[in-house]
Parts: C-alpha cells; structure tokens; sequence
C-alpha cells in the first residue's frame, strides 16, 4: 500500500515537471472582430502564416520601418461586447494596466517611449476584445489527472478549440504614424490557456500570459520589419 501511494506521487510528480515545459497560450483558430478598427481597415487583413503573426493581419509595404526610432502608447482600451460584458470593472482595470505595462516594457526596449507626435514616431494602439477568466481550482484537476477530462463530456473543448476550464483573450492593435496618421499595420488574435499548470492559482493567468506573448511578439516582429539580424522571439 505504502509503495503504491510512493509510486503515484512519483509518476505526479514527473507529470508535473513534463507539463512545465508546455506551452502556457496558444493560437485559437477563429477571432472575435469589434468596432476598434474601421470596416475598411478590416478589409485589408489576411490571414497570418509567418512566425509569431496575428491570425489577422495587413502590414503597409510602403514604409522604411527603419525610420522610426520612437513609439506613442496609447492607453489600452476595452470594447464592451458580449466576450468582455461579464469582467468586473475591478478585473478590467487590472487588465488593461496590465496589457499596457506589458506592452511599454517591451517596445521600451528598442525605442524611445514619447507622449507627443513627432517625425520618427509610431502610435500604438491596442484594445482588449475579450477576457474570459479560467476557473483554477478546475483547471487543476483536469490538468493533473487526464482521465477526468472524461467528466467535461462533449464541453471539453469550446469553439474554437479552447480547452475546457481555461482562459481567453482577444486583442486588436493598430500602428501608425502619429505625426500623419498614415496606416502602418494591424492585427486582430486570439489566444487561450492550455493545461500547463504555472499561474493556475490566478484565474487571469491565461489572459496575462497573452498580454505578455503578444507585447514580445510586437517587439518581434517589429524587429523582423526593421530587417534586423538579432531579434527574440517570444515564447508561447
């Protein structure tokens, strides 16, 4: 009795250390589109298939991205619809300084952060879409014991392949040049939680690590325009 109880905690214990190694978001395969962005601006997306772009996207083949050497951050907004009418207005704050913390640290690391337009100045623009929170103490149990995925039935896996008792979060950004407001670029993504078991005592983990992955994917693909050689690609 005694080796048997010892060798099921071994087998969590591995299972633990393997699930670690997972990914924390991934790509969900459809998105939630709002008003951020203009019917004809929706108009110019396609669909994204390089590293680490959004499920939408439009990048303006006319611009020296090497021109610009400062960023204007414009405050994280919150369109209310039906994927964000059920977050407290307590949680949204949160989120939106959150989102707005993640994506000033990344681009502060490669360009000078400014509060007014000028030559050489991007502004950035995102807007959070949709925030649903997981549910931690479920999330847990499905995570450490697989055959209880079972109990979850035909609502194991959402629209969209969202696994069950895990977080989603929608985000839409837009550059431009903040001194002629000309189009830059523009993405619209979509990312949920998976069964990886770090953060999962804080129902918005899912939701923070999207924040996170998409202001490091910004950075990067910012790099990646700008033809640069040593950019960092941010981990999912």
């Amino acid at each position: 009795m005694k080796a048997n109880f010892h060798r099921t905690t071994l087998i969590l214990v591995v299972g633990l250390f393997l699930l670690q190694g997972c990914a924390s978001t991934q790509q969900r395969r459809d998105v939630v589109k709002t008003g951020f962005l203009s019917a004809s601006e929706q108009s110019l997306l396609t669909e994204g298939k390089g590293a680490h772009e959004a499920l939408l996207r439009y990048v303006n083949p006319d611009v020296d991205w090497r021109s610009y050497n400062k960023v204007m951050l414009d405050s994280v907004t919150v369109w209310k619809d039906k994927e964000t009418k059920d977050v407290s207005p307590e949680d949204l704050q949160m989120l939106t300084d959150f989102a707005y913390n993640q994506m000033h640290e990344a681009l502060s690391r490669d360009y000078t952060i400014v509060s007014q337009p000028g030559p050489g100045v991007m502004r950035v623009a995102f807007a959070i879409t949709e925030a649903e929170a997981s549910n931690p103490a479920a999330d847990v149990v499905t995570s450490i014991i697989p055959q209880t995925r079972i109990l979850t039935g035909i609502k194991g896996y959402a629209v969209g392949g969202k696994p069950g008792f895990v977080g989603t979060a929608g985000g839409e950004a837009k550059i431009t040049d903040a001194q002629t407001g000309k189009l830059l670029g523009i993405g619209i993504d979509r990312r949920g939680g998976t069964k990886n078991l770090r953060g999962m005592t804080n129902e918005w983990n899912d939701v923070e690590k999207a924040y996170i992955y998409w202001a490091a994917a910004m950075r990067y693909r910012l790099c990646m325009l700008r033809g640069e050689s040593n950019c960092v690609e941010p981990e999912d």
